[in-house]
């Protein structure tokens, strides 16, 4: 297995792809996304190994995002490859157009459930229109969790990790005599992977999110290979840094609703995060919903309308702890 490095523009840092051609076949986990500069430098990758687009006989992608799954369909035309990506993600890879607009009108949706203003949605909108792409889009065979894959001596199983996508999903494999998983962007490296905006048909994203990365600290694998950046040597030890960093998180929720009175998502992002712009301005309110809508039905917020407050002594319990933090059951 080797691991290519693929130029991405977006915040999380490069993308990597994972090659296996050591064996009858050749096979990729995810592909990069679909600009010229990566199609290049994929293709720079492989000609140095003696082989072409034309030779990969099966890709396995981590999740739908374009980042992810970009040149899919390109290198499908030229090659036959057979493309695999979990069930909840297959339509949106396939660009089946009545997937897509479900997915824009939730969005929508969302966007005036959390008080995001007028003119900070055209920017938003803009700028998704900017990521779009018209490049060919793959056939697909959908997996399932638990299912797995013989490339060439190594097993590939799927370990399906809901939060940050519908169908994100690691492949859990034996490499050099250890548990080891390609992680996609389940577990980064740098950056604490984005949920409840990166895929609003995810229900209760926070919850999934945070019982995939205990499922990472339990495996306690010995490397993971992830979306984006360079291998993280503690899969076990970043999993539980972003669990942490997520209760953190959800503390500041809490604080600047006893700080606010009742207020809208869109307060709340900004209370956390600040001005946003870019794709920020979906992320930032996004993962202030996943926190809000996590605390909802633990009972320390409530909703009413599209406003959230503090429940009934909440407060208190706040001024009553000193700074001490009970459990958030995290």
């Amino acid at each position: 297995m080797e691991r290519i490095s693929l130029s991405n523009s977006a915040f999380e840092g490069d993308n990597n792809a994972y090659l296996f051609a050591d064996g009858s076949e050749t096979v990729l986990i995810d592909t990069g996304d679909w600009m010229a500069t990566t199609r290049e430098q994929l293709e720079a990758a492989l000609s140095e190994r003696g082989l072409e687009f034309a030779d990969v006989d099966r890709i396995f992608l981590t999740h739908w995002h374009h980042d992810h799954c970009g040149l899919a369909g390109e290198i499908q035309a030229e090659s036959g490859a057979e493309v695999y990506v979990h069930a909840d993600d297959a339509a949106l890879v396939e660009g089946d157009e009545d997937a897509w607009d479900a997915m824009y009108d939730r969005q929508k949706r969302y966007f005036e459930e959390w008080g995001m203003p007028e003119d900070r949605q055209d920017v938003l909108l803009e700028r998704m229109a900017d990521g779009e792409t018209t490049v060919e889009t793959p056939t697909v065979t959908a997996f399932e969790d638990g299912d797995t894959f013989a490339v060439g001596d190594t097993e590939l199983e799927v370990v399906h990790t809901s939060g940050h996508a519908a169908g994100l999903s690691m492949f859990e494999a034996v490499i050099d005599g250890e548990r080891q998983v390609f992680s996609g962007d389940a577990l980064l490296p740098v950056y604490t992977p984005n949920v409840g905006g990166a895929d609003v048909r995810v229900e209760r994203p926070l919850e999934k999110y945070l019982r995939a990365l205990q499922g990472i600290v339990d495996a306690d694998y010995a490397r993971a290979w992830p979306g984006h950046r360079d291998p993280i040597d503690d899969p076990a030890g970043r999993a539980q840094y972003i669990i942490d960093h997520h209760e953190e998180r959800s503390w500041r929720v809490l604080d600047a609703l006893d700080r606010l009175g009742p207020c809208d998502t869109w307060t709340v992002s900004a209370e956390l995060f600040g001005d946003l712009d870019g794709i920020h301005i979906l992320h930032g309110p996004g993962e202030s919903y996943a926190h809000l809508e996590h605390l909802e039905r633990a009972g320390t917020v409530v909703r009413e309308g599209t406003e959230y407050r503090l429940a009934d002594g909440v407060s208190d319990e706040l001024a009553a702890t000193d700074g001490e933090r009970w459990d958030l059951e995290y």
